[in-house]
């Protein structure tokens, strides 16, 4: 079962120092459309499988995408790769939005 944390969970995880890494797998354009305001790594949904190298299996791992779905599926695909730690961003960017930034656009 992948856990989840909310946008603000994750802002005060990372203000306190925890190193987190973001990991945003929705599509090039979603992402100029609504950025997220947060150092992350980009890497479309589709092109995880060929990418998971780019990423650290030992460090805590947080996905992001719209809202929540295809972040999910891709948490749960790298808890069965043998990630550590693992965390699906729970409402993704429209959560963001609603919750911590109202000036990212919602798409």
């Amino acid at each position: 079962m992948v856990k989840e944390l909310t946008p603000r969970e994750f802002v005060e995880r990372r203000a306190g120092g925890a190193r987190l890494t973001l990991v945003d797998v929705r599509e090039p354009w979603e992402i100029e459309l609504a950025p997220v305001p947060a150092d992350l790594t980009h890497i479309p949904m589709g092109q995880i499988p060929d990418r998971l190298g780019e990423l650290d299996p030992a460090q805590p791992t947080v996905v992001i995408c719209r809202s929540g779905g295809r972040s999910l599926q891709v948490a749960s695909f790298l808890e069965s790769r043998g990630f550590a730690e693992v965390y699906n961003l729970a409402g993704g960017i429209l959560e963001w939005s609603r919750d911590l930034d109202p000036g990212i656009r919602r798409y």
